[in-house]
């Protein structure tokens, strides 16, 4: 069931739209700031609270790479695999940060810390190779950088 605040908030986005169904990426966006991800549970409560179908809110929440459907870490660091950063050296952030974190992409460490993600783009081309973390842009990373960025985010 959605919260009185998960609610009340959806309720205020709402007021934009001339249909509740256009609003699903705001609710889906709203409980996920709330709990962090988005459970079949939640899923369904938003498809019931807008009047929609399940699967038109699933629809919308496996097309956007930031709608996260299962539990994630306390930091998301989204590594940019756009062709430029592949050619500047996106394979050698990936690979030091899957050895400093001990997972692979699409997992989260032991600790709970990190969830690593890679993301088509980041617009950051000039600058690459990229990352976001918690919506934090760090670029023109070297390996050797990753230890200082990380240590950022505890």
């Amino acid at each position: 069931m959605l919260t009185k605040k998960e609610q009340e908030e959806i309720n205020n986005e709402l007021k934009l739209f001339p249909a509740k169904k256009f609003a699903i990426i705001e609710a889906l966006s709203i409980v996920q700031n709330e709990r962090g991800w988005i459970s079949d549970e939640a899923l369904k409560d938003i498809a019931g609270y807008l009047e929609v179908s399940n699967e038109a809110v699933e629809g919308v929440a496996t097309f956007y790479n930031l709608v996260y459907r299962k539990p994630v870490g306390r930091h998301i660091i989204h590594v940019c695999d756009s062709i430029s950063c592949y050619v500047m050296g996106y394979e050698n952030i990936a690979k030091t940060l899957k050895d400093k974190l001990g997972i692979e992409f699409g997992e989260t460490s032991e600790d709970n810390r990190f969830t690593l993600l890679t993301i088509p783009c980041l617009g950051n081309c000039d600058h690459a190779p990229a990352m976001l973390i918690d919506g934090n842009l760090h670029n023109d990373l070297k390996p050797e950088d990753l230890d200082d960025v990380l240590n950022d985010y505890e």
